[in-house]
């Protein structure tokens, strides 16, 4: 287990909604530090998981071949107190900066929508006419980000938390790693709704085919996976589906969640089973219904 309490600490500060963050040194390297927010929508937890989940999200992210974000799980000690936080390397480095999605949709001056209207429509139009990036490479890479934050239950995928790195010295653009996956995984479910889910399929259900909503709209409407995706209405999501799915080894993500520090048996059983489930019935379910088209 890390213990990032005495680290230094360096001045660059970090924007987002969810948590406090510093900049800390972790040999030799840049991290950002993320403490574990409120749980507003859970009042019988004080804090939220969020740094659990960010770091098997990113992992599984990982697992499919997908560039992420480096990520390590530790504690950090202050007024006597010890919380679970997660360490995302810096990506960015001198000259080369992080550019939001939303930046880039700003660019388009067509666009009926401000940079962080998430209207589906909207995102692919601003990918096919955007120049930065080459159309054919940046398609494919949100459907399979989709894909992937469907198996893990991420319900705030926004266009400032994905986008690109950007060299001023330059001026070229490269497609940023995958960040900011602390919103998967039910980041707010207590031990008791943990329990619930394991013991009730009706409640397991529930988290599956209801919630929790991609942060990307249709129709002003923020789209349900399962109904999206098992849809199968949608060719680049069909062809992200045909990627990725083969790609998923729950062996490999059972062993990322066996390999989680600092978790309970509790909390290792219900990701184990909302992975699985989220897997079978909704990739799989549509994997297999592509299939036979």
């Amino acid at each position: 287990m890390i213990d990032f309490t005495n680290l230094p600490i360096k001045k660059k500060t970090y924007a987002g909604a969810n948590g406090s963050k510093i900049c800390v040194v972790y040999e030799d390297e840049p991290y950002m530090l993320k403490f574990p927010g409120f749980a507003l929508r859970n009042k019988e937890l004080s804090y939220a998981n969020g740094c659990i989940s960010e770091y098997i999200g990113c992992h599984i992210f990982a697992s499919v071949g997908i560039d992420v974000q480096k990520t390590l799980l530790g504690v950090y000690k202050k007024n006597s107190q010890e919380k679970i936080v997660v360490a995302c390397k810096d990506f960015t480095r001198p000259g080369v900066v992080l550019q939001d999605f939303a930046s880039l949709k700003n660019t388009i001056i067509d666009s009926a929508h401000n940079g962080y209207g998430t209207e589906l429509e909207d995102i692919e139009n601003t990918i096919l006419w955007q120049t930065a990036i080459p159309s054919e490479k940046l398609l494919p890479w949100f459907w399979d980000m989709f894909i992937v934050d469907a198996l893990i239950g991420n319900w705030d995928r926004h266009n400032g938390n994905w986008g690109f790195l950007y060299d001023t010295l330059t001026d070229e653009m490269q497609i940023a790693p995958i960040f900011d996956c602390g919103s998967c995984l039910f980041p707010q479910a207590d031990e008791s709704i943990m329990r619930e889910v394991l013991m009730n399929k009706d409640a397991l259900n529930f988290r599956i085919f209801e919630i929790p909503l991609s942060g990307i709209r249709q129709n002003n409407t923020k789209i349900n996976y399962f109904d999206f995706i098992s849809s199968l209405n949608n060719k680049n999501c069909n062809d992200a589906l045909l990627r990725i799915v083969p790609r998923i080894n729950m062996a490999e993500i059972y062993h990322i969640i066996d390999t989680t520090p600092l978790i309970t048996e509790l909390q290792s059983k219900f990701y184990k089973t909302i992975l699985a489930a989220r897997k079978e019935k909704i990739l799989d379910f549509s994997f297999h219904k592509l299939q036979q088209k």
